[in-house]
């Protein structure tokens, strides 16, 4: 078929990107309304001794007494009491080290993509309700709180909760759920009920794991593609992807553009899009194709890794941390490359990249992670010069 005029064709303005599925506040976040501001603050606060620290909880609420207007009330987004000092003498911005946490006082407006920027380190999102939206609801039955005129906010109600002496729900309620099945209902004295319904809700959204084999080096210090060479009668670029082909239901190998049309057959090219970053290119190549993915990276140089040690890291993987890594057994760090990068980790290697970082170490030190124990340190040791090379095959050819 012929293309069209160039007078016909719509010129699109902006890049077709895949967008992380975020919320207002967070990937996961749940608006609680329907009682007074109070009870809510209760509830929250009742919660998290149950919830925490296997989940990273943030709360967002407002501060009535921090402003007369509703613009006030949005500024106090992620803040519960903003100090004074901040508006009243001029200062724009104020960071209090408090020691047993850190403060952080705006006089600007939060707005819906700088919110989920500052609560990234969190796993779940609390918010008020009362004040603020949500992408998933839990609604309070209270007759001191009417749900009829807050109607619009409950677009993915999931778990209903009955106030003391309540026991019917609202007709208001029913006929505006009546388009899906009605969600579970429980007492909100029940602290432990609703505490395992919210970490079920955060496993069932787990992010599902990807396979990234990182192939796109140079390989300068071993003189040729360490992916095209041999330890287990397969190259290492289809060695590594049927280890993790056990784990992940769709693998990619990372390379440079001039690589992918001399793939082994079998193998699915990611080229790289972020160019001659090393390892932190071919990750973030991976989150640009899928940022709603976690993705378990493997590099293509470690002819000593077995399943065992690659299902170690499988199943006791964090996904409420930003990352779940190995120590490196030579140095105490976390090893990058036989990593499970989470969602929520994109957003913080742009950071690191965008201050002049390009190590994904760096990220992984300064960053919320689970960091395990190598069941087998010998696995992670990686294969860079000719000399180690041979040693390798000499190994691992006494060993098989």
């Amino acid at each position: 078929m012929d293309s069209l005029p160039n007078s016909t064709v719509k010129r699109a303005k902006h890049a077709a990107l895949a967008r992380p599925d975020v919320g207002e506040f967070g990937r996961a976040e749940l608006a609680i309304l329907g009682a007074p501001c109070g009870d809510i603050q209760m509830l929250v606060a009742r919660l998290l001794p149950l919830l925490a620290p296997q989940l990273r909880v943030a709360y967002v609420d407002a501060d009535h007494a921090a402003g007369d207007s509703a613009a006030a009330e949005e500024s106090a987004a992620v803040s519960a009491k903003p100090v004074p000092y901040v508006a009243e003498n001029g200062l724009s911005a104020e960071l209090v080290d408090k020691i047993t946490y850190r403060q952080l006082n705006l006089t600007r407006a939060l707005d819906r993509f700088s919110q989920p920027e500052l609560l990234a380190h969190e796993s779940v999102v609390l918010v008020n309700g009362n004040h603020f939206r949500a992408r998933q609801q839990v609604v309070i039955v209270d007759p001191r709180k009417p749900l009829d005129k807050k109607l619009d906010r409950l677009t993915d109600v999931r778990l209903i909760l009955l106030a003391e002496g309540q026991t019917e729900l609202p007709a208001v309620l029913l006929e505006h759920l009546s388009a899906a099945p009605l969600p579970p209902v429980l007492p909100l004295a029940d602290t432990a009920k609703i505490a395992a319904f919210i970490r079920q809700w955060y496993l069932l959204a787990v992010p599902v794991l990807r396979g990234l084999v990182l192939a796109g080096g140079r390989s300068e210090r071993m003189q040729t593609d360490k992916g095209a060479l041999h330890y287990h009668g397969l190259d290492q670029r289809q060695y590594t992807a049927a280890l993790l082909a056990e784990f992940c239901p769709d693998v990619r190998v990372s390379v440079r553009p001039d690589q992918a049309a001399n793939l082994p057959a079998g193998l699915i090219a990611l080229p790289d899009t972020f160019l001659n970053l090393g390892p932190l290119g071919g990750i973030l190549s991976a989150f640009q194709a899928d940022p709603n993915a976690a993705w378990l990276v493997l590099a293509c140089d470690l002819p000593f890794l077995t399943r065992d040690t690659l299902e170690y890291l499988v199943t006791n993987r964090q996904p409420a941390r930003l990352a779940t890594s190995f120590r490196s057994p030579w140095d105490e760090f976390p090893e990058p490359l036989v990593s499970i990068w989470e969602p929520r980790s994109y957003g913080q290697l742009l950071r690191f990249l965008s201050l002049g970082y390009s190590c994904p170490r760096k990220a992984l030190i300064n960053s919320d992670i689970e960091l395990l124990a190598p069941p087998a340190p010998d696995e992670l040791r990686n294969v860079n010069t000719p000399a180690e090379r041979a040693a390798a095959t000499q190994e691992l050819s006494g060993s098989q």
